[in-house]
């Protein structure tokens, strides 16, 4: 456990939910776990005890990646973790592979509806490819050939690394093979009704383009998705198909909408484990934020791209899904000095960015 984790509180320690069972959180609340196959090997999913038009059932909130692994440890939960009731509704957070990956399938057998934001669903559709029949337009943020053009202008020109990302095209689609045809919209400030228990929508930018958080005032509990997680910072990145993008600033400012809720408020992220301590993780996000800042205009004394700063932003050796990432987030973080006036930036004869500071 690393120094800023310890100042925080997890309830249950170092306890998680075997595969397809589940740990009860706080009243008619759940946690579940299904694998995820990168260095982040899991994701946490999240079961609501519900009743909606006079059916007792659970609204599950997030899916897991389109994998026959996923499935089967679905199927173990439908067994073990539902007390025999039907699941009535599927709410997705954000359009991320780990979290909308199997909703088409879960919908499906299920006969229930999708609750989604809007511009996330909508993205969703079009990098599952149902609305764009040819491959090659369609998008995959960290992968395939647009990303490969993207992230080559801002420094990534390795022929391996480069032929790799084109590679994997089919990233997104892989994950999330379809998207269920119909959606009930989440917007922010919306009030829904889960068991009896109001939940307010909380939406955030920057790390996907409307994500989804839960807040129930009644059990004092968070679902916050990828937007507060306890161990690692959330992956803000600029990718190709908004090569202008400012996400840095709008991550930041979203984080403000939890002000207001309690100091003890449980928080259940969809990596890592539940913990108390909101205000202090989210401190430490914004300083961990305003360091990186500082250590890129420092490193800008001398023309660089985004490229170059990958040693300075990430002290781990990436592997190849890591890398999109880090590129991505790398560019973040210039675009944020760039557009707020502290750095300039030139395209190079050789097609290259480089920023460097004013």
């Amino acid at each position: 456990m690393n120094p800023q984790e310890q100042e925080l509180q997890y309830p249950w320690d170092q306890t998680l939910p075997e595969p397809g069972h589940a740990i009860t959180v706080a009243d008619g609340v759940r946690w579940i776990r299904m694998p995820l196959p990168f260095a982040l090997d899991h994701i946490n999913l999240w079961l609501l005890r519900d009743c909606i038009d006079g059916r007792d059932g659970w609204t599950v909130v997030d899916c897991g990646i389109d994998r026959d692994e996923v499935r089967g440890t679905w199927e173990a939960a439908f067994q073990h973790a539902l007390d025999g009731l039907p699941v009535l509704r599927v709410i997705v957070t954000h359009m991320h592979p780990d979290h909308v990956g199997l909703a088409h399938w879960l919908c499906a057998r299920w006969q229930a509806p999708l609750w989604m934001s809007m511009t996330d669903y909508t993205l969703a559709r079009l990098w599952a490819g149902s609305s764009v029949p040819d491959a090659s337009a369609r998008g995959s943020g960290p992968a395939g050939e647009a990303a490969a053009s993207h992230f080559a202008r801002h420094g990534l020109v390795d022929p391996e690394a480069q032929d790799m990302i084109r590679r994997r095209s089919d990233y997104y689609l892989r994950l999330v093979p379809d998207v269920p045809r119909r959606f009930h919209r989440l917007m922010h400030g919306q009030e829904i009704q889960v068991g009896g228990r109001a939940w307010r929508v909380i939406v955030g930018y920057g790390h996907a383009p409307e994500h989804v958080s839960l807040w129930c005032p009644g059990l004092e509990v968070l679902i916050s998705g990828d937007m507060v997680l306890p161990r690692i910072s959330t992956n803000i990145s600029v990718f190709d198909q908004e090569p202008e993008a400012d996400p840095l600033p709008l991550y930041l400012n979203s984080l403000k909408a939890y002000d207001g809720l309690p100091a003890g408020a449980l928080v259940l992220p969809s990596h890592g484990r539940p913990f108390r301590g909101l205000h202090r993780r989210i401190a430490q996000q914004q300083a961990h934020h305003a360091e990186r800042l500082a250590d890129v205009l420092e490193a800008c004394a001398q023309p660089r791209s985004a490229h170059d700063l990958l040693p300075v932003l990430f002290h781990r050796k990436l592997d190849l899904h890591q890398l999109g990432f880090a590129m991505g987030e790398s560019i973040a973080h210039l675009h944020a000095l760039y557009f707020q006036g502290s750095l300039t930036r030139t395209l190079g004869e050789d097609g290259v960015y480089r920023f460097q500071r004013a």
